[in-house]
This record gives C-alpha cells, structure tokens and sequence, in this order.
C-alpha cells in the first residue's frame, strides 16, 4: 500500500484500475479543503518544475494555477491580463536580476 494523500487530476483513478490497482479516495466538496488541496499541489508542482524542469511540469503547474484561479472567481484570460499589466508596470525576469540588500535611504 503507498498513502499519497494529495489532489489528483481527474482521470488518475480510471488509470489506477485500468492499471490492476485499488485505490481509496474521496471528493472534497468543501470549498475551502478544495482551495488548501489546491495550493499545496501548486507547491508540490513547483518543487518538480524545480527538480526536473520540463514542459510537462510547467503545464502541470499552470494547470494548478489555473484552478485555483477559477476557485477565486479568476478566468485564465483574467490571470494572463494581470501578467501582463505585472510586466508592462514591474518587469519581467528576462534581465536575471538577484537582488542581494537593500539600504533604506538617508
């Protein structure tokens, strides 16, 4: 028996039984549970984009986030539009900046 304990993608338990395998589960009908399930899978996704980046790991992620954006009330064209206006307001990534401190100033 392994214990996982976390949120699967919807068609995980018909590839469990196609594969001979059990499993127990159960569906999170409150919305709250549902939303802490969510972030903690966007976390978990983010340490596989990190232990082995990939396509496959970024679409798992934004995958997540896209569904806790549809909790919140977000569409994924919502999502991108606030990306978007984060760039045009703050930049984006592409210069690597690593900000090492900061000094208040006199």
């Amino acid at each position: 028996m392994t214990i996982h304990n976390k949120l699967v993608r919807d068609k995980i338990l018909e590839i469990i039984t196609k594969n001979g395998d059990v499993a127990d589960s159960r569906i999170l009908h409150d919305d709250q549970e549902f939303l802490i399930e969510l972030c903690a899978k966007l976390v978990e996704e983010a340490k596989e984009v990190q232990a082995e980046p990939s396509v496959d790991e970024l679409a798992d992620t934004i995958e997540v986030l896209y569904a806790i954006g549809e909790r919140l009330g977000y569409s994924p064209q919502a999502i991108e539009e606030a990306r978007v206006k984060k760039i045009e307001a703050r930049g984006g990534f592409g210069e690597r900046i690593y900000l090492i401190s900061t000094t208040e100033g006199v």
